[in-house]
């Protein structure tokens, strides 16, 4: 077998899985995916949250204890997750001592609820920092408008942050600017600018669900030549930002200082349209300081039939933005489509939380001792 996994982190990608479970972490199977598939990551979030736990697979102990107790379901929902990122970072902390903090990481997120209030993300950020307690953990904060201040915040206080929910290109530039301030910020205080860093999760497959729903109800010719055309040119043009802002003398000072650039995270990157490839968006989006999270059916496709045939970004770009023109001339609105991906995202991470705190209280009720 040609080792796909292997040409894709030696073109600087680094691999995350977007994936966690206790099953996943007992079982040894988080371990071989390090040794085996060139796995350095994992992120997780509420839907992943909700699908692991509500399996109930290894949470019985806990959900027993903490029923005992008779904590709150918010606390009991938070000590069961940050368990499971806690026990995923010490699996990870030899790739994260390897490379100098870079990769190694474990990412968990604050309370969807919060996505529009400046203030208490930043104090649950705070929270899950102390709470996990691992130096290769980042704190996800969604990249609403709400969340920019509370970015610029949290990386001032030198907490690492993976700013998620990211699909416009406008949004990934006030990201970038967000990280910077915050930088700015924490070298105001004195803080060692070399361990804090940050991914940008740029969302990608759900670009195209959108997109190619509105091509389909127009079913023209012209329309459908540009089915499966956006989220790649969408993520190529986001590349192109980075590359303009860490090549910028602004950076260049932070740079000076012991500044780690934020890395663009490819997000979303499980094909949703049985038409594409189903490594499309691992394929062509091969670049330089990247990282790909991947649900795990997308890396074992990855390494069985991936084409990783170097940097598919370079040189690209010009095509892109035509691709997305000529989207726009179909009448359909770039602004529109990520704003409502923005709001859907968010919309669908809360319905998630919900889920997985209304699950965790009918299993504490369930497994509450008897009175007497």
């Amino acid at each position: 077998m040609t080792d796909a996994l292997k040409r894709l982190s030696d073109e600087g990608v680094a691999i995350w899985l977007d994936d966690l479970s206790r099953k996943r972490i007992t079982s040894g199977n988080l371990a071989e995916l390090i040794d085996q598939q060139h796995v350095v990551g994992v992120t997780t979030n509420p839907t992943i949250f909700q699908k692991a736990i509500s399996s109930g697979d290894g949470y019985e102990q806990q959900l027993a204890d903490l029923a005992a107790r008779k904590v709150t379901v918010e606390e009991a929902v938070r000590m069961i997750t940050t368990a499971d990122v806690r026990d995923a970072a010490d699996i990870l902390r030899p790739v994260f001592d390897a490379t100098g903090g870079k990769d190694g990481r474990v990412s968990i997120e604050v309370d969807p609820r919060l996505a529009h209030n400046t203030r208490a993300t930043v104090a649950e950020a705070r929270q899950l920092a102390w709470l996990v307690d691992r130096p290769n953990t980042l704190i996800k904060i969604p990249a609403t408008k709400a969340g920019l201040p509370a970015i610029t915040e949290t990386i001032g206080n030198g907490i690492s942050v993976n700013v998620t929910l990211i699909f416009s290109l406008e949004r990934y530039r006030e990201v970038m600017d967000a990280y910077l301030s915050g930088l700015e910020k924490a070298k105001a205080k004195g803080l060692d600018l070399s361990l804090i860093h940050s991914v940008a999760s740029f969302f990608v497959s759900r670009v195209d669900t959108e997109i190619d729903q509105r091509i389909d109800a127009l079913g023209t010719d012209e329309a459908k030549a540009l089915r499966g055309k956006a989220a790649v040119a969408n993520a190529r043009l986001a590349y192109q930002a980075y590359e303009e802002v860490f090549g910028s003398d602004r950076w260049s000072a932070l740079d000076k200082a012991g500044a780690n650039k934020q890395r663009p995270l490819w997000a979303s990157t499980g094909v949703k349209d049985k038409a594409y490839k189903d490594t499309m968006y691992v394929d062509d989006l091969v670049a330089p300081n990247t990282v790909n999270t991947m649900p795990e059916a997308t890396l074992l496709a990855t390494e069985d039939h991936g084409r990783i045939t170097g940097n598919t970004v370079a040189g690209t770009y010009e095509q892109a933005r035509a691709d997305l023109d000529a989207v726009e001339q179909l009448g359909i609105k770039y602004d529109d489509v990520v704003q409502l991906l923005e709001d859907e995202g968010v919309e669908k991470f809360e319905a998630s939380w919900n889920d997985l705190l209304a699950s965790t209280e009918a299993e504490l009720k369930r497994l509450a001792p008897a009175e007497g």
